[in-house]
């Protein structure tokens, strides 16, 4: 994908987009649930390689972070998407949220982030509840700009996750997307994944944009996201998705 625009009298380059992974990695989502999300994630990275050739206004980078006894970036650096490999994580240990809320907040100040850059995206996916006190990281992760303004998007994984401590990342109940299976926890990823793409859309109206970025967005009577204005399908879970986890 190219990296810089061409205007009259030079080039204008492409602005930076964010996007992080933070995958929940304790031991209670070990076997099926851990396995999905890693064959799920490791999918969408053709479509999201594809969407991102069609917006050389952004340059796509793409990191993971996993949390369990502690939190730990998977990706030391932000990666371009043409050269993004998922490695499949492993499930053991606690939930430790508050740890991956201190990693992203670190992440997210000028610098290492640009102040060029475009809204951030981090998708949360999370089985169960914080075993650390969360609730000092997150407050610091949202009072920095980037973190207010990055589209928060969580992916609630069975019936035990703790949706209220979601609930509070993404500050919008509709931003939390429920899972209860292998077939929806795949429909949530892969759209999650479509974020990107819409942020960096040159084609994405400004009142569209504040919209994502603040979590002002509608819902389907159905279930999930459908993003006010825009075309992006919901993962709307088919009649013979049962409750599984």
């Amino acid at each position: 994908m190219s990296t810089a625009l061409k205007r009259p009298g030079g080039e204008l380059a492409a602005r930076p987009l964010h996007f992080i992974w933070t995958v929940d990695c304790s031991t209670s989502m070990k076997g099926e649930k851990i396995s999905t999300v890693n064959h799920a994630i490791q999918s969408t990275i053709p479509d999201m390689r594809a969407e991102s050739a069609q917006n050389p206004n952004a340059r796509l980078l793409v990191r993971t972070l996993k949390f369990s006894s502690g939190a730990s970036w998977v990706t030391a650096n932000p990666v371009p998407v043409e050269e993004f490999a998922w490695d499949d994580l492993e499930a053991s240990g606690l939930t430790d949220m508050g740890k991956a809320f201190e990693c992203l907040a670190a992440q997210l100040t000028i610098p290492p982030m640009s102040e060029r850059a475009l809204p951030p995206v981090i998708v949360l996916l999370s089985d169960g509840h914080p075993t650390d006190s969360y609730k000092k990281e997150l407050d610091k992760l949202l009072s920095l700009p980037w973190g207010r303004k990055a589209v928060r998007v969580a992916i609630s994984i069975g019936k035990d996750a703790d949706d209220s401590v979601l609930e509070e990342f993404t500050g919008n109940r509709e931003l939390v997307l429920q899972a209860n299976n292998v077939k929806t926890l795949v429909k949530m990823i892969k759209w999650a994944s479509t974020l990107a793409g819409m942020v960096s859309s040159p084609d994405s109206k400004p009142r569209e944009m504040q919209e994502i970025s603040s979590g002002r967005q509608s819902i389907t009577s159905n279930g999930p996201l459908v993003v006010r204005d825009g075309n992006i399908p919901a993962p709307v879970p088919s009649a013979g998705d049962g409750d599984v986890w």
